[in-house]
């Protein structure tokens, strides 16, 4: 949504989700640290600097899956197709903080939850894979207890490789679509918070962003890894470009960060 998914960086930069993976283990145990720049939400022209210490930890299992960035159940596996049912979060903001929405109210903190699909496309040029990820989910806020701001929808081509070098990386590019909710929730200015600069606005479903990401990690050692990660949002064509809210077409988030496991399982993964 408006910002990297903070709460799961820690996981997927731990366990990538990337061509000719080698055979992990059940469960590992470790700590992420990481530093980020990123867009307000897309249409924002403000960053949001963050730098967080987070515990991971990652299980494997047939069903119960805690790793790639998302934890969940696994409803069906094949080796073409997977479905989940899974989570994920983003931390909230002060509008205080961000002058085009300053005497709003915040945007809190949102988690997701509902079923993803992955399709497993097949080799891709330079020994690498295709994959093509479905999440469709709803999204509640946590500080307003648990209210729910609609739900969305992320169709997202992906393309992963390994090198030999120990270089694994992925690119994406996707789309996230909304409901009214999710469009009133970042760019609806109800009549009481217009301004002489901010004129009311009513929002609509439909297009939030259009997104192109990247994502890298090696291993320095058996228990060491770095990580870094990119990624441009746009709101060119999105439903609620009009919105006063909206201040720029293009933004960017990045980020770089290095994760320790703790302990691991001897046992190994179920796939």
């Amino acid at each position: 949504m408006r910002s990297i998914w903070l709460a799961t960086v820690a996981l997927g930069a731990a366990a990538p989700a990337l061509a000719q993976e080698p055979r992990q283990p059940r469960w590992e145990l470790g700590v992420a640290g990481f530093g980020v720049s990123q867009q307000a939400y897309p249409g924002a022209d403000q960053q949001v600097g963050r730098v967080l210490v987070l515990p991971f930890f990652i299980y494997r299992g047939e069903v119960l899956r805690a790793d790639r960035g998302s934890v969940g159940l696994r409803a069906v596996k094949t080796p073409d197709f997977e479905i989940d049912i899974g989570f994920a979060g983003a931390f909230g903001s002060s509008s205080n903080d961000i002058a085009a929405r300053r005497g709003m109210p915040d945007l809190g903190t949102l988690v997701e939850f509902g079923p993803r699909l992955k399709w497993n496309l097949g080799a891709a040029p330079g020994n690498g894979q295709w994959s093509f990820e479905l999440p469709t989910r709803g999204v509640f806020d946590l500080s307003d207890g648990f209210r729910s701001r609609g739900f969305t929808t992320e169709p997202e081509l992906k393309y992963s490789r390994r090198s030999a070098s120990g270089w694994a990386y992925s690119g994406s590019l996707g789309a996230v679509i909304g409901d009214r909710k999710i469009g009133q929730t970042f760019y609806e200015v109800a009549p009481p918070f217009a301004t002489a600069e901010r004129s009311a606005y009513d929002a609509k479903a439909g297009l939030v962003a259009w997104r192109l990401g990247a994502l890298a990690t090696r291993p320095l050692s058996a228990d060491w890894r770095v990580f870094g990660f990119v990624r441009l949002d746009s709101v060119a064509g999105a439903a609620n470009r009009a919105s006063p809210l909206v201040r720029q077409t293009t933004g960017a988030s990045a980020g770089v960060g290095l994760s320790w496991t703790w302990l691991r399982s001897s046992e190994a993964a179920a796939d």
